[in-house]
């Protein structure tokens, strides 16, 4: 039996994010109080892969946001996506999907920039992203007022299964305008409100 294997396995399965190499080797040094080298780590989760991608089981491990953890496979999407479509109500709504979408891409970027490119008002929407861990403030511009800057999270990373921005589809990739994260559900009377010009009510 292969003990060191099984421990990885459990810290990954265990794991409420997407668990890292480095963290992996603390937890088993502390464990078995002794230096375990990293090409064993990364030797066990080969096997780990490999012992995975059998038919016989509906997951994978994956490496996603810097670190590895179990998701479903492709094959059982539909099951999936029926399952995700009647707990719509936990999932973006679309002025939430359209400003994450402009920060991912357009990062470091103010609000007030999310908003000409938006055109409304989109403060209840950035709000959302924050307490959801989607986005983070990422330091203040050089401009008058020295607005915040926001930028996406780890967290963003391991919500749409990348490791990396460079990741992220090019504009002529995308196929169609349809949400896939859900429907305008967080707040159905959210405000948006076309910004007037200044000196306006």
């Amino acid at each position: 039996m292969d003990f060191l294997q099984n421990h990885i396995e459990a810290l990954i399965f265990c794991s409420p994010s997407p668990i890292k190499v480095a963290d992996i080797k603390a937890c088993l040094s502390e464990m078995f109080n002794a230096d375990v080298p990293e090409e064993d780590i990364m030797g066990a989760i080969q096997r780990l892969e490999e012992k995975y991608q059998h038919e016989e089981f509906s997951f994978q491990l994956f490496k996603a946001a810097g670190g590895y953890q179990f998701l479903t496979k492709p094959a059982y999407q539909t099951s999936i996506g029926i399952m995700l479509k009647q707990q719509s109500k936990k999932r973006l709504s679309t002025s939430a999907m359209e400003t994450l979408s402009i920060i991912a891409y357009k990062q470091p970027i103010s609000k007030t920039e999310i908003e000409n490119i938006r055109g409304v008002n989109c403060d209840y929407a950035v709000q959302k992203l924050l307490d959801k861990g989607l986005i983070e403030i990422t330091g203040k511009a050089e401009t008058i007022g020295r607005p915040m800057l926001y930028g996406t999270t780890m967290k963003f990373m391991e919500y749409f299964g990348i490791s990396d921005l460079a990741e992220l589809p090019t504009p002529k990739e995308f196929t169609s305008e349809v949400n896939t994260i859900g429907e305008n559900i967080d707040n159905p009377t959210e405000p948006e409100q076309p910004q007037q010009p200044d000196g306006q009510a």
